[in-house]
């Protein structure tokens, strides 16, 4: 898989990722976005590392589903630090 779909592929996920996470998210879609692509080399690493899996397929489902799995996480991780950061 090419650099310029892998982009298209984190920002697609991170675009997912928020609408499945409930509540606000703080940063807006940019900064949403840009963890999206995070989250997809993040859950694409630790694919391949955990499951063996091969990521070479822009339209496979294991390809997607780590993408968004893993922009799920960074999302997560992103709105515990903000979140403690605003109650200081």
């Amino acid at each position: 898989m090419g650099f310029f779909s892998f982009l298209l592929l984190g920002l697609i996920a991170g675009a997912i990722a928020k609408l499945i996470l409930p509540g606000k998210q703080g940063g807006g879609w940019f900064v949403t976005l840009l963890l999206g692509v995070v989250g997809a080399m993040l859950g694409g690493w630790l694919g391949g590392l955990i499951f063996n899996v091969d990521l070479t397929g822009f339209f496979s489902l294991s390809t997607w589903l780590l993408a968004i799995g893993g922009s799920l996480l960074v999302l997560l991780i992103y709105g515990l630090i903000t979140g403690r950061r605003a109650r200081r």
